[in-house]
């Protein structure tokens, strides 16, 4: 059974605050660097974040933030596919949408796919007639859906987390 040895004296208190200050200290430049976050982050911007998703996923460090929590979450697949479909919706080949179009549903949409977002069967079909012809706006339905269970519950809790409010304490 360990031993819990206490502190005999302030001294020796104050040396293990300061040891644990840093280490707070240090999980923040950690974070930080995760972030590739050279610069300081800028108070105005980060406040920003915390007033819609939208100005989140609008900052390089809030997107990166968001990410970093949704894979600690392990819901990491939403923010993918909102990403790949904003990527998609630039693609003015045929082929390449066609292609591109498939190994999306495949990934994504398809029921048991290896990272299938959390849609209603209603529209999981409407993406399997879409994907036949494939146009820009084919995924525009989903991903609607996927932004919005974003705003609704992940963004919420990326604001109550420590990734969050340790950027905000490194101000």
């Amino acid at each position: 059974m360990p031993w819990l040895i206490l502190p005999s004296n302030q001294q020796d208190n104050r040396r293990i605050m300061n040891r644990n200050e840093k280490r707070g200290k240090n999980k923040n430049k950690d974070l930080k660097k995760q972030l590739n976050c050279r610069e300081k982050l800028n108070p105005g911007e980060t406040l920003l974040w915390s007033q819609s998703l939208e100005n989140l996923l609008k900052s390089k460090y809030g997107m990166a933030a968001f990410q970093t929590f949704l894979k600690s979450e392990y819901s990491y697949e939403n923010i993918e596919f909102w990403l790949l479909c904003e990527e998609y919706k630039k693609i003015r080949s045929s082929s390449r949408l066609t292609s591109r179009a498939q190994k999306i549903f495949e990934c994504y949409i398809e029921a048991n796919a290896p990272k299938e977002i959390n849609i209603d069967h209603q529209t999981r079909d409407l993406i399997r007639q879409n994907v036949k012809t494939p146009n820009t706006s084919c995924f525009d339905e989903a991903q609607r859906i996927v932004y919005s269970l974003m705003e609704k519950d992940s963004y919420p809790r990326f604001l109550r987390s420590d990734i969050y409010s340790s950027l905000m304490a490194s101000m």
